[in-house]
């Protein structure tokens, strides 16, 4: 389980903690890329450094893999190349030019440490991590944030795949979590023959923003009547006491230097965001059994004020603690979607209506008009057309209320009982286990068995998808 530091708010995706670049103890620079290969140059640094647009930026060696930090030329614009291009941030872990290979975003930047996703591990592949385009650093000097949509992230994927095919010669499976997961839906959904399966994990879908309802019934079912009822009251009575709670995140701000001005506009606002969101911040990492730890409504202030901030994190809605994730923000008010929630049992004691949506997070010259068409035409074509997708969903899990519908061609829906947003194949019923295991394995063509027999011992630690969040 978790730990209650590692909680994102409702309105923010899982992510990837991220900081100034570090690459591995071990890692190793490469000389910047030249015409010619030397031939006492090793097969893999030369065929990667074969390919057009391709820099190799470092290397590590963990045990049982290669680790390469890399930079790819991509267009700014794909419906334009003549505008120019950015470098877009990659890594590889490398075991065998042979072996399958799993293409993994998490939707947000990327980590300089290898690590291994779950579908890695079920095939002892090779992973592929690409950083999202406009995370730092893999953003257009100049941001057109019009070139900021699910196509253009598609397609920056897709000219990848295509490049990386030239030195890998096994099956290709992609994955995600949470906005990695949706990333990979949209990903397959405009370049259907690149990869040979797709196991999405907690991936929203949000075709019709403002029909939410789901997500209201999510939290009026979720876990038993008593830990409903201490989580709205606990909101209740934060709410009741804001005029002794805001003073002292005022005072946080101030003492971290902290400020409020280019978001969600002063403390106040962000305190009410914070209180909205924390039972959706519960649920999305935590337990039933840690219904146990929610203040009750006679707890004191500092009781609510502590806990709010441990679920939620006041840190988080302050310009700081956004502007890592403006890009997140800005994609789901323009695509994307939101979860908009009633909130019924605040009614008279909310100062802000409609505070509650992706556009509060970003700058105001950001701030845009969603369009409800590229959700609508994903959620049409996983629906209908849709082959060789998996979706993994916690049965606890806020996010995993509104799921996609998968086909039947080859494509499956798990749900992991108890699970949140932390939900994957382990946590499945064995059978359910097994058969996604099978599948798996069966689309990128590696049996159990030789699975088994590869899989070396490696350093490289496993990767939930769903790191701490915590930046502060």
């Amino acid at each position: 389980m978790r730990t209650r530091t590692a909680l994102v708010p409702a309105l923010m995706l899982a992510l990837v903690t991220t900081g100034p670049v570090a690459l591995p103890a071990s890692a190793v620079a490469i000389p910047a890329q030249s015409s010619s290969v030397t031939a006492a140059e090793d097969p893999l640094l030369a065929a990667l450094k074969a390919v057009p647009g391709l820099t190799v930026v470092s290397e590590s060696q963990p045990t049982g893999y290669r680790y390469f930090i890399l930079s790819y030329t991509q267009p700014i614009d794909h419906r334009n190349p003549k505008k120019g291009t950015f470098q877009q941030r990659l890594s590889l872990l490398h075991r065998d030019t042979a072996a399958p290979v799993v293409l993994y975003t998490s939707g947000y930047g990327l980590s300089t440490n290898p690590s291994r996703t779950e579908p890695t591990r079920l095939l002892n592949g090779n992973q592929v991590s690409v950083e999202h385009r406009f995370f730092t650093p893999s953003r257009p000097a100049a941001a057109d944030w019009r070139t900021l949509d699910i196509w253009q992230e598609a397609s920056d994927e897709h000219r990848i795949v295509e490049a990386l095919k030239t030195v890998y010669t096994g099956k290709w499976i992609q994955t995600g979590a949470s906005k990695g997961g949706m990333t990979s839906v949209y990903h397959r959904r405009f370049y259907p023959g690149d990869v040979d399966g797709v196991v999405a994990y907690v991936a929203p879908n949000d075709r019709v923003n403002p029909a939410d309802r789901a997500y209201d019934d999510f939290f009026a079912t979720v876990g038993d009547a008593a830990c409903r009822t201490a989580l709205k009251n606990v909101q209740i009575q934060a709410l009741k006491r804001r005029d002794r709670l805001v003073p002292r995140l005022q005072a946080y701000a101030a003492d971290n230097g902290y400020t409020f001005t280019e978001t969600l506009g002063t403390a106040d606002r962000s305190f009410e965001m914070t209180v909205l969101d924390a039972p959706w911040a519960f649920w999305q990492y935590s337990r039933a059994a840690d219904c146990a730890d929610v203040p009750a409504a006679t707890a004191s202030d500092d009781e609510i004020y502590e806990w709010l901030d441990q679920v939620a994190s006041f840190a988080f809605y302050t310009d700081q603690g956004q502007e890592y994730y403006t890009p997140y923000y800005y994609q789901a008010a323009t695509q994307l979607g939101w979860p908009e929630l009633k909130f019924a049992h605040l009614r008279g004691l909310l100062r802000y209506p409609g505070l509650y949506q992706a556009n509060s997070s970003i700058p105001a010259e950001l701030r845009s008009r969603h369009d409800p068409r590229p959700m609508l035409d994903v959620d049409h074509w996983v629906r209908k057309q849709s082959s060789r997708m998996m979706f993994i969903y916690g049965e606890n899990d806020p996010w995993s209320a509104e799921r996609f519908t998968p086909t039947r061609k080859d494509s499956y829906l798990y749900v992991a009982p108890g699970a949140n947003h932390g939900a994957n194949v382990a946590g499945l019923e064995e059978a359910d286990r097994l058969a996604a295991t099978t599948t798996l394995r069966r689309w990128a063509g590696v049996s159990e068995v030789t699975a088994l027999q590869r899989n070396a011992p490696a350093s490289v630690p496993d990767d939930d998808m769903l790191p701490a969040r915590r930046p502060f």
